[in-house]
């Protein structure tokens, strides 16, 4: 007997009711504009969105609509965010801060999950990681248990969450500290004291966001495992491959703020094993893999929670070294405005050299800048700038000094299910991404559409770096002048050397200022 076919991705999304949380992140945009623009006959979609910095959620939804992912729909499809509904509501909140009326409507209604919002900070303070992360996700399964036509519930964790293991298998692992435990220890335990025993529960972790992260895995397992769920693992999101415009990005989160700190000449050294993989995936692979998660899981039911892995590292490795060429070379070409330094960063794993050029090239430049600063009555700031970028590099040391390896079983598995027309809509193998094309398009979306650059200033840029590279030469040769005169003033052999240096340099000078006379 054959087997029916599968309908098509968009077909199945046809007329369905979907929730998501997180739809103002970074990866909540960009499944909003996927699903809109590829599955166009979508009935509702309804996202969950707090007020935030002042700005109320009608205010919140209106700067989505008109950022730069939905250019395109704008143009193509100018009525769609009439499927988009904004419901107004908290994660941190006792069920989701939803009022009676939402949480009927949602229960009545919704048949798609996707829940992605979650700190992201890995030195979030224990507290926070775990009301957002863990205590949430509970939250989150209760009020889907309400939901009458629920389909699937698809959750955004990280591949790092068991990143204590040098080898991850599409497994939930048991914690080794119940999520119940943790969670009964902030009723009674102040702030202090769970940062006192913070890297106790750590354990081999090295931060409370990849802690919490297997935390919620495993509480959906022991408290979820009823509904249909299946779970999507990206490893660190960077900026778009394809969609929705190449190189977009909207954070200095993972690897953006390390580029933009070495465009701008901030970055001089980072601790890194040149050969570690750098396991970075553009935001459109997990994005398109929730989605097809979402139909398959749906159509096909799976008896137990599929984990997907969706990392680059297994398939198509790139390694933190390789990179380091593409992004200094992309920047001297195509600097960035305003730059601080001209492009140049030391990669080491040697710490105490690390702590050298750190002290040498980002300490002492920054104080003396400052001082400069206060001399001409502006208010000091780059040693405040340098101490953040330290904080950063330290929290991302643990992932560039080691590699991990993903098994990739379950996306192959996915990819073969789909049709030829929907692998190219939906595509998720990273294997044909080519590494210098996308790094140098990352680099580009930097300057673009985080520092809102334009192109037309490119002249101007590249001469204020021509200027700062003048400026360093004109200072080491004054370095090697003093140098030497220091020298010469102690060593009859220094004295000789430097006067016969002088007077090749003379008979050059000379013999050129003779020749270009003779060709006027």
């Amino acid at each position: 007997m054959e087997t029916k076919p599968l309908p098509s991705v968009a077909e199945y999304y046809a007329g369905k009711c979907m929730f998501i949380t997180g739809a103002t992140g970074f990866i909540g945009k960009v499944l909003i504009e996927k699903l809109l623009r590829c599955c166009p006959g979508i009935k509702t979609i309804y996202m969950l969105m707090r007020p935030k910095k002042g700005q109320s959620i009608d205010e919140r939804f209106q700067d989505l609509l008109h950022s730069r992912p939905f250019d395109k729909l704008w143009k193509e499809r100018p009525d769609f965010h009439r499927v988009l509904h904004p419901i107004e509501g908290d994660i941190m909140e006792e069920k989701l801060g939803l009022k009676d009326r939402d949480s009927k409507l949602l229960s009545e209604e919704v048949e798609i999950v996707f829940h992605s919002a979650a700190t992201i900070r890995f030195d979030e303070h224990i507290r926070l990681a775990v009301e957002m992360n863990v205590k949430a996700v509970r939250k989150m399964i209760i009020l889907c248990r309400n939901f009458k036509k629920l389909e699937v519930f698809v959750h955004v964790s990280t591949a790092y969450a068991n990143c204590d293991r040098p080898f991850i298998e599409e497994n939930i692992y048991e914690p080794f500290v119940e999520p119940q435990k943790i969670i009964d220890a902030l009723d009674w335990m102040d702030d202090d004291m769970l940062s006192a025993i913070t890297p106790k529960l750590l354990g081999q972790k090295p931060n409370t966001y990849t802690f919490t992260k297997q935390l919620a895995e495993y509480l959906l397992y022991k408290e979820g495992s009823d509904l249909p769920l299946a779970i999507v693992r990206p490893s660190i999101v960077g900026a778009a491959w394809k969609e929705p415009l190449p190189g977009w990005i909207d954070n200095f989160n993972g690897p953006s703020g390390l580029y933009l700190a070495a465009g701008k000449g901030i970055l001089r050294s980072v601790k890194c094993e040149f050969k570690a993989v750098a396991d970075i995936v553009p935001v459109d692979i997990p994005v398109n893999l929730m989605i097809t998660v979402g139909w398959y899981t749906a159509l096909v039911k799976p008896p137990s929670i599929l984990i997907y892995h969706c990392t680059t590292g297994s398939v198509n490795p790139f390694t933190w070294g390789e990179m380091e060429s593409i992004v200094l070379n992309f920047f001297k070409k195509t600097p960035l405005e305003a730059a601080f330094r001209r492009p140049n960063v030391t990669m080491t794993n040697n710490s105490f050299l690390h702590d050298y050029w750190v002290f040498v090239s980002h300490m002492i430049p920054a104080y003396l800048t400052d001082l400069g600063y206060s001399l001409l009555g502006k208010k000091p700031r780059m040693v405040k700038i340098y101490n953040r970028l330290h904080r950063t590099l330290g929290i991302l040391t643990y992932f560039t000094c080691q590699s991990w390896e993903w098994t990739f079983n379950n996306p192959d598995m996915l990819k073969n299910q789909l049709s030829s027309e929907d692998r190219k809509i939906f595509y998720l193998d990273p294997r044909p991404l080519h590494w210098p094309r996308y790094i140098e398009n990352y680099c580009l979306g930097i300057k673009q559409f985080i520092l809102n650059e334009d192109m037309s200033g490119l002249p101007a840029a590249r001469a204020h770096l021509r200027k700062l590279r003048n400026i360093r030469y004109t200072f080491n040769t004054m370095l090697i002048v003093v140098f030497w005169r220091v020298l010469i003033a102690r060593s009859d052999l220094a004295r000789n050397l430097w006067y016969l240096i002088m007077g090749l340099v003379s008979k050059f000078v000379k013999n050129f200022w003779i020749t270009s006379t003779l060709r006027h």
